[in-house]
């Protein structure tokens, strides 16, 4: 009989609606060491919750995170919560063995991640984060053609997250509270694409020379009321960096993009090609290869839906294109394998890996701050 893992998902909101339905489809799709047991989900709305277990099926609910730490039959526990709210049941989970996924960015402050980057060293559980865009079939893809040299010396990374949603009409969301949520665009987009450089890259980035970080919107209205409160987060953040093998990387995220829904994109540039990526094409990736003969050079189109891309093998026949939810329910195959002792399709980001995109953000947060340039090395 194949084992079982238990599961206990904190938060009932986006993120606990995506991997809820991770974890409920991926041994639906993929041959799996172990299951996964959706045990408990926690929220503070007793009405809210029994609604969403009944929806998502979970078995049973509970009022608070300490619940769940404290219960044997948990070995993972998700945090789907607010930023502010990843650090605290994280550090107790792992300090009782659990293994833990969190959603990103790690957290809402630098000091919290390092807080949680330390306890998942010192843990008997293992730590992983949502970075999802790792788990698209294309950017796997693109991950293991830089791997296997066909980029060659990587000159330039060119990233971009555009999104809309963030204009005047939108009310006070935790999104918009830097209490809550650390800071806006720049820790909930450029915390994707960062990880995506580094992640596809396999470089550090070591020196953020410059950066621009603005809020537009400074009232929105209180959900619920006619009050107006202070949104006190960026709404864009862009800045320049270089990396440790000499490359150059741009960073851009915005939620004022109007036209734009959710424009992730990331283009490489190196020597023997280039590679491009945007999300809202999100199962095609774009190659350029310097070997074709100059007369037939140019952009070539792989829609990555075939048995033989990452991931692929498990979901549809070719040109049956997935979704954004794909990535989450990839994910958490790969979590599931990775905890049986078995190999993830494409690395899984842990504790420590997303301590070092946080590193970056903050040091872009600090180079636009005191308008200078900010070396790795000023952020510990």
């Amino acid at each position: 009989m194949t084992p079982t893992v238990g599961i206990a998902l904190l938060g009932t909101k986006f993120m606990g609606k995506a991997h809820s339905n991770a974890w409920g489809q991926a041994a639906r799709f993929f041959d799996l060491p172990c299951k996964p047991k959706l045990a408990t989900v926690v929220g503070r709305n007793q009405q809210e919750l029994d609604a969403f277990a009944e929806r998502w099926g979970w078995e049973q609910t509970a009022p608070q995170w300490q619940d769940v730490v404290a219960d044997d039959a948990i070995a993972i526990v998700d945090i789907a919560t607010p930023n502010d709210v990843h650090a605290e049941p994280a550090v107790a989970a792992l300090a009782a063995g659990k293994h833990v996924v969190c959603e990103k960015p790690l957290a809402g402050t630098l000091a919290d991640a390092r807080r949680m980057r330390d306890a998942a060293v010192s843990s008997s559980g293992q730590s992983f984060v949502w970075f999802n865009y790792r788990r698209c079939p294309a950017i796997a893809l693109a991950h293991r053609m830089v791997r296997d040299g066909r980029l060659g010396r990587i000159y330039h990374v060119r990233a971009s997250y555009l999104q809309s949603w963030g204009g005047p009409d939108t009310p006070l969301l935790w999104r918009f509270q830097k209490a809550h949520a650390g800071s806006g665009a720049h820790g909930d987009l450029n915390a994707h694409i960062v990880d995506l450089a580094r992640f596809l890259t396999g470089d550090e980035i070591v020196e953020v020379h410059g950066a621009i970080e603005k809020t537009f919107v400074t009232e929105r209205t209180i959900p619920g009321t006619d009050a107006v409160g202070t949104s006190d987060v960026d709404d864009c953040v862009s800045f320049l960096a270089s990396l440790a093998g000499g490359a150059t990387a741009s960073f851009e995220a915005t939620r004022l993009a109007v036209g734009h829904l959710n424009r992730n994109c990331i283009e490489i540039n190196g020597a023997d090609g280039s590679l491009a990526f945007d999300f809202e094409d999100m199962n095609t990736l774009r190659f350029c290869d310097a070997s074709d003969p100059a007369s037939e050079r140019g952009w070539r189109r792989i829609v990555c839906t075939a048995a033989e891309h990452p991931y692929m093998a498990a979901w549809w026949p070719d040109a049956h294109l997935i979704g954004y939810e794909h990535g989450f329910t990839n994910m958490a195959a790969d979590v599931l394998r990775v905890l049986s002792g078995a190999q993830a399709e494409v690395p899984l980001p842990t504790f420590v890996d997303a301590y070092e995109t946080q590193r970056v953000l903050e040091a872009a947060l600090i180079a636009a701050r005191e308008r200078r340039a900010v070396e790795l090395t000023e952020v510990p």
